[in-house]
């Protein structure tokens, strides 16, 4: 088994090797960020905290792979899959994510802040309804989204205020 060490500098040498020898790896909190990745397969790797920052990834696979809290801002996302995978917490904000597959995938949690997620597929995706997201959001076409998916960016706030509760205290 390699060293976490070890399996990064793979990744970055020999995509090949890396892809033969990395299932089942800990790459938590690793960081990518910046980094160009392109035919890297994830095969269950726990990913956790890890950052993919300004990070360039094409044709990236992450199968079943533990993505929760991951860090892609500003990334471009490009034809990759999140087949299965878990991105409670994953931060996409201001990243491209463009014909992307998220079959499976659990996006509780997900934060999709202005990001570009034209021509990506959430048919399949698991917890769309509970990510965070705003009016800057471009969302794909309604037939890549799942039936019950509302994109309707709304910041009403005014039903969560009640104006007594912001008068002078009693005490």
């Amino acid at each position: 088994m390699l060293s976490k060490e070890e399996l990064v500098n793979l990744l970055l040498s020999d995509v090949d090797s890396f892809n033969e020898s990395s299932k089942g790896s800990d790459l938590s909190e690793t960081d990518f960020s910046g980094c160009t990745l392109e035919g890297v397969v994830f095969d269950n790797v726990d990913l956790n905290s890890s950052s993919f920052a300004d990070a360039q990834l094409t044709d990236v696979k992450f199968i079943g792979c533990d993505l929760t809290s991951v860090d892609f801002n500003r990334a471009h996302v490009i034809e990759c899959a999140f087949n299965e995978s878990v991105l409670n917490g994953a931060d996409f904000s201001y990243a491209t994510v463009d014909y992307c597959n998220f079959a499976e995938a659990d996006l509780a949690g997900t934060i999709l802040r202005d990001a570009d997620l034209s021509n990506s597929d959430f048919t399949e995706a698991e917890n769309l309804n509970a990510s965070r997201f705003d009016d800057s959001t471009v969302w794909p076409d309604n037939d890549n989204l799942p039936d019950d998916f509302d994109s309707s960016y709304s910041d009403d706030l005014s039903s969560l205020k009640d104006d007594e509760d912001f008068g002078p205290s009693d005490y």
